[in-house]
């Protein structure tokens, strides 16, 4: 059976996913809320994190959050993290990018051109892919139709401008829920989607009222 495809993502209410983790963490176009998710985050939505990176058995990253990963995680084998350093550390890493990053990172792999036959490959080669962060690489992937399953953990804040998963100019793209799983203590709830492979639908709400007259 193939490999399956998860976009693991953290957003405000209103859609952000810029620099979750920290003040410096990507500050384009003067985003001023950098490190918001850290506030937030309890132990309900840290244990959903965990138990996704337990189950993963390679990791698929942009070159932004591939970088930022490679200066963090390994300086954390030995710190209170160890567990995700550890397995971040053992899993094969693979990165999109169009330039040639420092891949001095034990397991690091730069992909080639032909983005559908990577992720073909890649189906083949491992059982659980996870995509973290990566926001412009994500949206590529949700364009392109070439994932699975996109894990959105939507925290309760707004902070107005700032990168999104899904931009204003689209593509559009009809999307079924898999699982919403109960809310953390500070309000942040986890939605599991799946990609139908079709546009979305439309209709005419007042169409259907005069469709279901009650003639009785």
């Amino acid at each position: 059976m193939p490999g399956r495809i998860h976009i693991d993502h953290f957003t405000t209410l209103d859609g952000v996913a810029q620099a979750p983790g920290g003040p410096d963490e990507d500050t384009d176009g003067g985003f001023a809320f950098g490190g918001w998710q850290a506030p937030l985050i309890d132990s309900i939505d840290g244990d959903q994190v965990g138990e996704g990176i337990s189950a993963m058995d390679a990791l698929l990253l942009g070159r932004r959050t591939y970088d930022i990963f490679a200066g963090y995680w390994p300086r954390q084998l030995d710190g209170p993290d160890s567990g995700i350093a550890r397995t971040f550390d053992r899993i094969p890493k693979y990165v999109a990018s169009r330039g040639r990053p420092d891949l001095s990172w034990r397991g690091s792999h730069l992909l080639g051109p032909d983005l559908a036959a990577e992720i073909a490959a890649l189906r083949e080669r491992h059982r659980e892919i996870h995509v973290i962060g990566s926001i412009d690489f994500a949206r590529t992937l949700v364009a392109e139709g070439l994932f699975d399953q996109l894990n959105l953990w939507v925290y309760p804040i707004v902070v107005g401008p700032g990168k999104r998963l899904f931009p204003d100019d689209g593509p559009p793209a009809a999307l079924e829920l898999l699982a919403a799983e109960p809310p953390s203590a500070r309000g942040t709830v986890l939605l599991r989607y799946g990609p139908t492979g079709t546009a979305p639908a439309t209709g005419d709400m007042g169409q259907d009222d005069r469709d279901h007259v009650d003639v009785a």
